[in-house]
């Protein structure tokens, strides 16, 4: 069975009480098989990749404005950010770039 096909999106509420658990099983180190820290750490991600897709969304239907590329770019950007953050592998660059 293809779970995305018959998995409906969680409610505010159902997120809500989902990331609270999560949370809890973290600080109470009861999270043997990684479930509670790859809810919280794709709930973290997937905010930024919202807004990307809010953002591109917008630059497509506006037509492709300057300030909404920009935006995009930003957007992009910060979803990489939290990418390298979240997987341990940020940029250090030095204060040369």
């Amino acid at each position: 069975m293809i779970y995305a096909l018959s998995m409906s999106k969680p409610t505010d509420n159902e997120l809500k009480i989902a990331l609270k658990k999560a949370i809890e099983m973290k600080e109470h180190d009861n999270d043997e098989h990684f479930i509670a820290k790859t809810l919280i750490n794709h709930h973290y991600r997937v905010r930024y990749l919202e807004d990307v897709l809010k953002i591109a969304d917008r630059y497509m239907n506006h037509g492709m404005a300057d300030h909404e590329h920009t935006q995009l770019l930003r957007a992009i950007e910060k979803a990489k950010e939290a990418e390298e953050r979240t997987s341990g592998n940020e940029h250090e660059d030095f204060g040369l770039e």
